[in-house]
Parts: C-alpha cells; sequence; structure tokens
C-alpha cells in the first residue's frame, strides 16, 4: 500500500468545512463520510479527515485546542507552481476561510503564503522550484550543530 497521511482537523460545523475544503479543490469520499466527518481527499496520498469537534474527542484523552486562539499544527502542502499557490490561498479567502496570516514568502526558488480555514487551521501551500533550490544549496542547508 502506498504511504498516505490522513490529517485529522477538529471543526466546529462539518459541513461548512466540507465546502470549504471543495472550495480549496478536495474531493469529499462519500465512503467515509457522514454528519460527523468528512473524508477530504487533496490528492493520491493526503486526505485531511474534517471530524466534529465531540467525535474528534472521542480520540484523545487532551482538551482540542482552539485553533483560532493557538497554533497547533502548521500544515505545509507542495503546490506545482506559483500561481497555484497564489489559486489555493485566494480560493480559502473567497471560501470563508483567511488568505495571507503571514506575510508571503519568496526566495526566488521557494515562493509559499498561508491561510486559515474556518476553524483555525493554519495551511502554508508553497512551491519549490528543486533545480534553483539545489544550485543554492549544493551542499544542502547549513545547521547549526546542536
Amino acid at each position: 500500500m502506498t504511504q498516505m497521511i490522513f490529517v485529522n482537523l477538529p471543526v466546529n460545523d462539518v459541513a461548512k468545512s466540507t465546502a470549504f475544503y471543495e472550495a480549496i479543490g478536495c474531493t469529499k469520499d462519500a465512503r467515509f463520510s457522514n454528519e460527523q466527518a468528512s473524508a477530504m481527499q487533496l490528492s493520491d496520498t493526503i486526505v485531511f479527515m474534517i471530524l466534529s469537534r465531540d467525535f474528534f474527542q472521542t480520540f484523545t484523552p487532551k482538551p482540542i485546542a482552539d485553533a483560532h486562539a493557538v497554533t497547533e499544527a502548521l500544515i505545509c502542502i507542495s503546490r506545482d507552481s506559483r500561481e497555484a499557490v497564489d489559486t489555493i490561498v485566494e480560493a480559502a479567502g473567497k471560501a470563508g476561510g483567511k488568505a495571507d496570516v503571514r506575510e508571503k514568502q519568496d526566495m526566488g526558488f521557494m515562493y509559499g503564503r498561508s491561510f486559515e480555514d474556518p476553524d483555525g487551521h493554519i495551511f502554508e501551500p508553497m512551491f519549490m522550484d528543486m533545480e534553483a533550490a539545489m544550485a543554492a544549496f549544493p551542499e544542502g542547508p547549513a545547521h547549526e550543530p546542536a
């Protein structure tokens, strides 16, 4: 089986969040969706599991973070071009999310923006020109010793 990632996200309104994720290019997989959850497929290997907060709570003994108040994760997703980065961020803003929650990043070889979904989860779509990145860092990025 191909290795996949399923990102489980607690949401206040499953139907509203399902519509948001469809607007940014995800496809709902009805086989794994109901009133408590929607499986929103971004690619062959990435699925966002949109779970009502009550249902999400059944998977963890810890309190659920309010993503409007605290950052629980930054979800970086690669795109095929700069234009695709712009398209998903603009779609997120129009669909009830918040576009550009921080400044755009443009390093020449890498371009990124950000958005929040209606529940405050932060996404960072980015495009990287691997050939230009390899030219910029032929030995790999420098790291400080630990």
